[in-house]
């Protein structure tokens, strides 16, 4: 069985929206430190291209979660793989993620962030699945919405193949 990859989102267009993401977050936040928290690993990508476009002070922390176990479709059941090395309690925290689809695993750890006592606490996404979403969950900044393919690049992955691809791709399965 093979894979087809095909330009969903080309580098110039990933590029132009998470300029455009860096400035409004640089706006909304005037005046304040932003904290991103990267849920590990996909968002490690869209956030270091992020950061570089914030003209705020920024720091830094990573999550990793999991909700799939060894399957490829969503138990629902979400374990912390790592957590923050920092507390937030009293920061501007952002969440950054490569993608939104169920909204499960993303409300999960809002809800676990919350309890931490940050001053607020907003979520950033480069890509957003609306057409998957079983859980709602307030996305503050999009990047993309996109219907619901199978994407890489950009931190995506497929069996750990091509997430250093500087687009994002639509990959069909043979």
């Amino acid at each position: 069985m093979g894979e087809r990859l095909s330009v969903l989102l080309t580098e110039a267009e990933v590029n132009d929206k998470i300029r455009q993401i860096g400035e409004q977050i640089s706006k909304d936040y005037a005046g304040k430190k932003i904290h991103l928290v990267c849920v590990l690993k996909g968002g490690s990508f869209f956030m270091c291209e992020l950061a570089k476009r914030i003209t705020i002070p920024v720091s830094i922390d990573f999550m990793a979660v999991s909700s799939y176990g060894g399957d490829t479709a969503s138990s629902g059941i979400v374990r912390i793989i790592k957590d923050l090395d920092e507390p937030i309690t009293g920061k501007e925290v952002l969440i950054i993620e490569d993608i939104v689809d169920s909204g499960r695993t993303l409300n999960y750890l809002m809800d676990l962030l919350k309890d931490r006592k940050p001053a607020s606490l907003s979520l950033c996404t480069l890509l957003d699945k609306p057409d998957r979403r079983v859980v709602d969950v307030d996305v503050k900044y999009t990047g993309f919405s996109i219907p619901d393919v199978f994407v890489v690049g950009y931190g995506l992955d497929y069996d750990q193949k091509y997430r250093n691809l500087p687009y994002i791709g639509k990959v069909e399965l043979d």
